[in-house]
């Protein structure tokens, strides 16, 4: 469970939250930021910690077929409310509605920074017999 002033609500941050949270965690360089709105409404669900006066102070989005593939992206706790089980709350929720609306077995990935690994090692995720491979692709026109 979250810290006692923390709910978690079944929605994707918007486009404010996401901003804020991830220059939070210094990910300000991880996004193209006028694509963010478009990016977020295609994702496939979302989680958002909310305090009691309304704050965001964490998020979890899954983006994905919405059937069988989920990639878990962008978990986010602000950097003083990390430590209180916030994270874990997130990951947790994200898992439990793929299994809601997964029809038979869901591969369910995730990149992992260094400091997220430990989260995701407790959660049951580990270094399996595939490869992650990223590359990124430069738009044409």
């Amino acid at each position: 469970m979250p810290a006692d002033d923390v709910t978690l609500e079944d929605r994707l941050p918007t486009p404010q939250e996401h901003r804020r949270l991830a220059e939070a965690v210094g990910w300000a360089h991880a996004f193209d930021w006028p694509s963010q709105p478009a990016s977020l409404a295609g994702s496939t669900l979302g989680v958002v910690a909310v305090t009691d006066a309304g704050e965001a102070v964490g998020m979890a989005r899954v983006v994905g077929d919405g059937v069988k593939y989920f990639m878990v992206q962008d978990v986010v706790v602000l950097p003083d409310r990390q430590g209180r089980g916030i994270g874990r709350a997130l990951l947790a929720r994200v898992l439990d509605l793929i299994a809601e609306c997964a029809p038979a077995p869901a591969f369910v990935t995730l990149f992992a920074t260094a400091e997220g690994s430990a989260l995701y090692r407790a959660a049951g995720f580990e270094v399996g017999d595939m490869t992650g491979m990223v590359r990124l692709v430069d738009p044409r026109g």
